[in-house]
């Protein structure tokens, strides 16, 4: 249990804070989070591996680390194996479940955390130490009424471990983001707070640079098939492209063509900059994505993971609201979808509520009480 850079602590309240790492969108959408932590002068501690730790070490080179290992979760090739393959690794997430809830025992004292915020880790909640889940799935889609149930029986077993659930999305049943998700019939026994949407972005006037940015993200190997699907077909349009390849750990650029650019990623800043300069989005329907977009004002055409019935159901839900486009990846043809998307009616603008700040100054404040 190494941490980087750590000193046992003066004045400052030290909160743990641990993403989940399916995909990046759970860890980015903590970077504003950080940042309010930050400047209500917490001490922040960030638990996490792999791309996820290294996402967050170039935000915030400053901050103290420590590894804590992933799910590891991986996805099928095909979306109807998609149920089979995540049952088959339950067994391994509870492992993991428990395996952080002892490594929290164990380093709470030692290093004197005053509080865990937990981003849909379910383990890391402490008997003593005040616990906040951040969730925007307080119910959880799957592909029959009774595993709905169960999976929501299971995770708020889970989340009313914790003091406070953070739900990133607007508290107006008529203006949010995530539907039923995010504002379900029954809710966990512990207080649920809104945050409003969670973004790291600015929006900005700049000029125009790109005709369409490709954005990929999410588990293998469904990144990477989406990501050949797509590649394919760039070469049959005209205009400049930038694929986004999303993998953080790589070197940046590695191809830079005379109408398409191929970079692994970029950094906040750029990736701010680039979705601003683009006319159309293509990308996942991950729920970050969707915050930033929304926030940005951009036009979009997701395509949802196949198979992963959060997506699918975000998909559908923004697209009936006529905020975004959306086409299943088994019918998607860029051509086509771009045409389509360019017929389609934006109408529905949502406000964008930002209120997570507020949320931390009244836990700051109820701290020094």
């Amino acid at each position: 249990m190494k941490f980087e850079k750590i000193n046992i602590k003066g004045d400052k309240r030290r909160i743990l804070l641990a993403p989940l790492d399916w995909g990046l969108g759970h860890a980015t959408r903590c970077i504003p989070i950080i940042y309010s932590l930050l400047a209500q002068n917490f001490e922040v501690i960030i638990a996490a591996d792999g791309a996820i730790k290294n996402l967050l070490k170039k935000e915030f080179p400053d901050v103290v680390f420590t590894h804590l290992k992933g799910y590891k979760i991986r996805y099928s090739t095909t979306g109807r194996w998609l149920p089979v393959r995540l049952l088959m690794q339950f067994p391994g997430v509870l492992k993991s479940i428990f395996s952080e809830h002892q490594w929290l025992k164990a380093i709470a004292k030692e290093y004197q955390i005053d509080i865990v915020i937990s981003d849909n880790r379910l383990g890391l909640y402490h008997s003593t130490i005040p616990g906040i889940y951040i969730t925007h799935q307080l119910q959880i889609k799957t592909s029959n009424r009774f595993t709905t149930w169960l999976a929501q029986k299971i995770h708020y077993f889970f989340i009313n471990k914790y003091n406070t659930c953070w739900v990133p999305d607007n508290a107006s049943g008529d203006n949010n983001l995530a539907g039923t998700l995010s504002h379900p019939k029954k809710f966990p026994s512990i207080p649920v707070q809104y945050l409003g949407p969670l973004s790291r972005f600015e929006k900005f006037t700049v000029e125009k640079k790109y005709d369409l940015l490709v954005l990929l993200s999410g588990p293998e190997p469904q990144r990477t098939i989406l990501e050949t699907t797509l590649l394919n077909q760039l070469k049959k349009i005209s205009g400049r492209v930038l694929v986004v390849r999303g993998l953080p750990g790589d070197e940046p650029v590695i191809n830079n063509g005379d109408t398409i650019t191929i970079v692994n990623h970029l950094t906040a800043t750029e990736l701010n900059n680039a979705v601003m300069q683009a006319d159309w989005i293509i990308c996942r329907s991950g729920y970050t994505t969707i915050m930033d977009l929304v926030k940005l004002g951009k036009k979009a055409i997701l395509i949802p993971t196949p198979g992963q019935t959060e997506q699918e159901y975000l998909a559908a839900y923004l697209m009936q609201k006529k905020i975004f486009f959306s086409v299943l990846q088994k019918d998607f043809v860029l051509a086509d979808a771009l045409q389509n998307a360019e017929q389609f009616s934006f109408t529905n603008i949502l406000p964008y509520e930002e209120t997570y700040k507020k949320a931390i100054e009244e836990m700051a404040a109820n701290l020094k009480a």
